[in-house]
């Protein structure tokens, strides 16, 4: 087990993290420093502990290109816009966090004296950032190919889960949009349906007091509106009410 407590001269015995994450260090000092907290850092200046703040902005760009991808090919419809909200969703600081909830990183933390009395060991942003560090850890010692399985591994619950609840968001969204801009309610039509019944593809628009927002295609009905949907809100967004015809 973890111990969030630790001290500069304490030896630690990472393999049961390393379990969890499926992964194990050649060098464990990057574990190490991915884990150290800026308040434990400060502590401890004189013992040239690097805290994970670095690997944290590094590991912000890894995962992003990760599950930018991983997005991409799982949901090959969604315009830049689109990926870029269900990414955000994914890599907040609340999936982050509920990650290493999951993971019991917090455990394993190297937190300041005060940071473990105001249990910083279960601070969203903390928990968060380590997230990010130990991904950044992984790309530096084992190159890209290691990250990718480390986030392919631990990420695709949460991708799942923006496939089972995310693109509601759109339709929510876009309902509320729609009341607020233009006080109507959006209607979905089934254009076609293509294919076998085994693998039917679905056009679906979404129509806005008589104009057509959004259309797209999707493996179900149900898909095939969320992604029209969020073509929709996008648009609606940005559009300019007063040049409408």
């Amino acid at each position: 087990m973890g111990y969030g407590c630790g001290t500069v001269s304490e030896e630690r015995n990472f393999a049961d993290l390393e379990a969890v994450l499926g992964y194990h260090f050649a060098d464990q000092e990057l574990l190490i420093t991915a884990l150290t907290h800026r308040s434990f850092a400060n502590e401890h200046s004189g013992s040239g502990r690097s805290d994970n703040e670095k690997l944290e902005f590094l590991g912000d760009a890894v995962l992003d290109l990760i599950i930018g991808h991983m997005l991409m090919e799982r949901y090959p419809d969604l315009r830049e816009g689109q990926l870029s909200v269900t990414r955000s969703q994914v890599v907040s600081e609340d999936g982050l966090s509920e990650l290493a909830i999951q993971l019991g990183l917090g455990e394993w933390l190297y937190l300041g004296k005060g940071e473990r009395r105001s249990g910083g060991k279960h601070k969203p942003s903390i928990l968060a950032d380590a997230m990010e560090a130990v991904t950044a850890a992984v790309y530096l010692d084992g190159g890209f190919d290691a990250a990718w399985k480390l986030v392919a591994r631990l990420f695709t619950t949460s991708i799942e889960s923006v496939e089972e609840t995310g693109f509601y968001d759109f339709k929510t969204r876009l309902q509320e949009l729609a009341q607020a801009r233009l006080k109507a309610t959006p209607v979905y039509r089934v254009i076609a349906d293509r294919g076998p019944d085994h693998a039917k593809i679905f056009e679906v628009s979404v129509e806005i007091d008589g104009r057509e927002w959004g259309r797209a295609t999707g493996s179900s009905k149900k898909r095939a509106e969320q992604l029209a949907a969020a073509n929709a809100s996008f648009l609606l967004e940005g559009a300019d009410l007063e040049q409408l015809d």
